[in-house]
């Protein structure tokens, strides 16, 4: 294999790595724009890594597994809505809870699947454009996740900024007591925003366990869900931010594997630290004006609210 080959190779395996990210910053950044915070992402990743598996498992469809997984998102981040928006329970605590439930849960659940061997997704070539040098391995052929994780950062980025509803939904972020004076219900599109990012990171958890590494392993999440997190505050709540963010996070990972093949001797434990050192500088140095952040910000982030206050 050639440079170019080598290059071309490193830059498919990055769309890889970087797609799970993808659908869970973009699905946190929907949450985060209706003004929750949702610290329990890792868990709900987890969570939807061990369902979308036994499901695949017991059915051979891993079609069914990544729907399964979704609905175990959208499941777990209903609990999280009823503490957060119903009872009002502290969402940054809860969130905490959140992932440490999912982390045991899914240990617990995945314990007899472990080494279990399944067929992951195949790659889909999209006709002619496939076969174009050089742009069609690299963006033609796929599987069906990647391209879904490109469509919902375009459908993503128009709802919320050239839709009725986005606007409402960003309104609900910014000012909860004014979007529910005006007619608004501030619950319920908090509701509908939280089961959004359940479900997206229910897809992000199953993509890591039947496209990834198609396998269950405890903690297979290896704190991809704090990466998402920290990718929607540093890209300021933009899309376009977190969707690079999510790349360079996989071009790192994936170049370190390629330094380590070349057999270079570095610390294996350091090499799988820096893509996350790596992504979390970058973005701080991109997002290093802290007023832009809070400017930024959703202006009820994390706030309580209930419509008889």
């Amino acid at each position: 294999m050639d440079g170019f080959d080598t290059l071309l190779a490193i830059l498919i395996a990055t769309i890889r790595a970087g797609t799970p990210l993808v659908f869970a910053a973009i699905g946190e950044l929907v949450t985060e724009k209706s003004g929750v915070l949702n610290l329990g992402i890792e868990g709900m990743m987890l969570i939807g890594a061990v369902t979308g598996f036994i499901f695949t498992v017991l059915t051979g469809n891993p079609y069914i597994g990544i729907l399964a997984a979704m609905v175990a998102g959208v499941a777990i981040s209903l609990i999280f809505g009823v503490l957060t928006l119903s009872l009002m329970t502290n969402q940054v605590a809860t969130g905490l809870a959140l992932t440490i439930f999912g982390i045991g849960l899914s240990a617990f659940v995945g314990l007899a699947y472990i080494g279990t061997p399944i067929d992951g997704l195949d790659p889909i070539a999209i006709p002619v454009l496939s076969e174009i040098p050089v742009l069609g391995p690299l963006l033609f052929n796929h599987d069906i996740m990647i391209y879904g994780s490109i469509l919902l950062f375009v459908v993503v980025s128009w709802f919320l900024y050239r839709t009725r509803a986005g606007l409402i939904l960003r309104a609900v972020g910014e000012s909860h007591d004014a979007a529910h004076a005006i007619g608004y219900s501030v619950l319920k599109i908090r509701y509908l925003a939280v089961m959004f990012g359940g479900a997206m990171s229910g897809i992000a958890g199953a993509y890591l366990s039947l496209v990834y590494t198609p396998q269950w392993a405890e903690n297979m999440t290896a704190g991809r869900g704090w990466i998402a997190l920290a990718l929607v505050v540093f890209a300021t709540w933009r899309p376009g931010r977190v969707l690079a963010g999510a790349y360079l996070f996989g071009f790192i990972t994936i170049s370190g594997l390629h330094v380590q093949a070349l057999g270079y001797a570095i610390s294996s434990h350091l090499m799988a630290m820096l893509p996350y050192l790596a992504t979390v500088l970058v973005l701080v140095i991109i997002s290093r004006d802290a007023t832009k952040i809070r400017l930024n910000a959703p202006a009820s982030l994390g706030r309580p609210f209930h419509p008889t206050a």
